[in-house]
């Protein structure tokens, strides 16, 4: 889905939206806003649009063309290059070479707490960056972007403000949808294995989750919900936990296959069958997933087309254009596998879907 900036032209003269904006050094967007009354615009830039209008009421200045900007581009993923990032970074990696950038690469866990974005605007050889989700805040990732220094994010960690250019999954439907793959086999009491510490992707998901059980006339039970890092020994460690419960829930969903691969360790230790006994469901869609007895239902994440598209819609604003988008999201796909199946009944005996 993509949200594209609202570019309305001004009730005076002949002054575009474009023509305040390259008269004032702000973005379009920021001035179709305070143009049209719209929120999350400070005073003093109200002010300013508000002044700008009767200087330019007449005949319109012509805006300033943007040079096409030279130089490497950054391609930042501060973490290992997992089945997961490994296929965004490649992609991105490939589109930019197709488009005749040289790629900075900045990979792997050492590099987490390193303040790169801080020194990005005062290196002249870098053109702009791809940063794969950055572990910096909302407020630096705004800093960098009042800097003029083009970038774009894959994957948010967290709310990126409104004016940075940013790619993701479409992470709420993906949750619907595998919730609803579930409450249509007859589950209703559902564990939740979600990501610590919590990111915007999480927080999606869990959002998804809920409305799938909404249409079910269900609510989230706090008692079935976990947290924990994406990795197996998490699933097999909270997975554990959920099992143990009594009542024991009659599904998992984790937003993460490597989780989802723990709890099917964690339900085989105690004997219960997947799915006759229980369904365990992934997503993401890794090679894991497709390596696991059975194999899993997962929702699917487009990861190459992520770091492709990422990469398209930054070098339109490296060559001079206007980003057509701000945030756009890629659609997910549930991929339904053996790990799921009817819920089974109070006495043990596999029910049909409700």
């Amino acid at each position: 889905m993509e949200h594209a900036q609202e570019i309305t032209s001004p009730p005076v003269g002949r002054a575009t939206v474009r023509d305040l904006a390259a008269h004032l050094g702000l973005s379009a967007a920021t001035v179709s806003r305070a143009l049209n009354g719209r929120a999350h615009v400070a005073a003093e830039t109200r002010r300013r649009v508000q002044e700008a209008v009767r200087q330019l009421d007449g005949p319109a200045p012509q805006p300033r063309p943007r040079p096409r900007r030279q130089g490497q581009v950054l391609l930042r993923c501060p973490y290992e290059l997992t089945d997961y990032f490994g296929p965004i970074v490649s992609s991105a990696a490939e589109t930019l070479r197709l488009h005749g950038r040289e790629v900075l690469l900045d990979a792997g866990n050492a590099g987490y707490h390193d303040a790169v974005l801080a020194r990005l605007p005062s290196r002249r050889d870098i053109a702009g960056a791809v940063l794969v989700l950055p572990p910096e805040s909302a407020a630096d990732l705004d800093a960098l972007r009042a800097s003029g220094t083009p970038f774009v994010v894959i994957d948010p960690r967290v709310r990126v403000p409104r004016d940075v250019l940013s790619v993701s999954a479409a992470n709420v439907t993906g949750a619907r949808a595998a919730t609803a793959h579930l409450t249509g086999l007859g589950h209703r009491r559902i564990g939740v294995i979600s990501a610590a510490p919590v990111l915007t992707a999480g927080e999606d998901r869990m959002a998804g989750h809920a409305s799938a059980l909404a249409e079910v006339g269900a609510l989230i039970d706090p008692a079935l919900v976990r947290a924990g890092e994406p990795v197996t020994g998490t699933g097999h460690r909270l997975g554990g936990e959920l099992l143990d419960l009594s009542p024991r829930p009659t599904a998992v969903v984790c937003f993460n296959d490597k989780v989802a691969v723990g709890v099917l360790r964690a339900a085989a230790e105690r004997g219960l069958r997947v799915p006759a006994d229980l369904s365990v469901l992934g997503f993401d869609d890794i090679d894991v997933s497709r390596a696991s007895t059975p194999e899993l239902t997962t929702v699917r994440q487009p990861l190459q087309e992520l770091g492709r598209l990422a990469v398209t819609a930054l070098v339109r604003v490296l060559e001079g254009h206007e980003a057509e988008a701000l945030h756009i999201e890629l659609a997910t796909q549930l991929v339904v596998r053996g790990s799921t199946g009817p819920a089974p009944g109070p006495d043990g005996v596999v029910s049909g879907a409700a």
